[in-house]
Formats: structure tokens, C-alpha cells, sequence
């Protein structure tokens, strides 16, 4: 299954009951298997889990540790973004330029590389001692 239909069969599985937003994700993984996850809300709001994150923890699960594609889409007028925390947990799987599709249910897609989301992410060369 491509990356485009995986995320928008995932995303009908989403646990929404207080927000009512449904987001599907889909990563490509180095070894070309898709990984798919869904947003997951909980009472206590931050204890949620978003649908990229659920997609990183399938692949890691998996045994694979390398992101070469992603596909978000959500229900809104124009394509969403992954919030702060996912582009920093896809950053520590997926190289820069790696790319992002960005999706509504009405077919509108925007690519962008992972680095333009993320500029100036916190990375491993930031914990080298000087």
C-alpha cells in the first residue's frame, strides 16, 4: 500500500472524542516497509499520542531505525503540518531533506523537506563535548 492510502485508512481509526480531528500518518521506512499511525487522545490531554509519533513507534518496534518519506493528512481547509514534538521525533530518524507530504481529505497536498519544518533542529552533533 503506498503512503498516501495508508495514512488516510489509518486516520479512520483515530481515537478523537474531545478534539473531533482526525489525523493519519504514514513513513516510508529504509527498507521500503510503510508504517502507519494514528492520533490517539486521552482525558488527560497531554498524555495523547499524535499519529506521526504512533507511525516512528511501529517502524522502531519493527527493528527499523530510518525514515526516507512521510505522509500527514488531517481534515482541515488547507494541509497540516506535524506539531513541534513530531518534527523533532521524525528529525531523529529522517535526514533533512527528506520528504513530507502534507495532505487534506480534499486532495490538496504541499511537499516540503523535513528541514524546512525543522530548521535548526536539536541533533546529536549539539551533545559533542567542545
Amino acid at each position: 500500500m503506498d503512503l498516501a492510502k495508508s495514512a488516510r485508512a489509518v486516520r479512520e481509526n483515530a481515537y478523537v472524542p474531545y478534539s473531533h480531528f482526525k489525523v493519519g500518518a504514514a513513513i516510508k521506512s529504509a527498507g521500503g516497509t510503510v508504517y502507519a499511525g494514528c492520533n490517539v487522545e486521552n482525558v488527560a490531554y497531554p498524555e495523547g499520542t499524535c499519529a506521526e509519533a504512533g507511525a516512528i513507534a511501529a517502524m522502531v518496534a519493527a527493528g527499523e531505525t530510518e525514515i526516507v518519506e512521510v505522509y500527514v493528512i488531517a481534515d482541515s481547509p488547507e494541509p497540516v503540518t506535524p506539531c513541534g514534538g513530531c518534527r523533532q521525533k521524525l528529525a531523529e530518524f529522517a535526514k533533512g531533506d527528506v520528504s513530507v507530504t502534507l495532505a487534506n481529505l480534499e486532495g490538496m497536498e504541499a511537499k516540503v523537506a523535513l528541514r524546512d519544518l525543522l530548521p535548526g533542529a536539536f541533533a546529536t552533533e549539539h551533545m559533542k563535548a567542545s
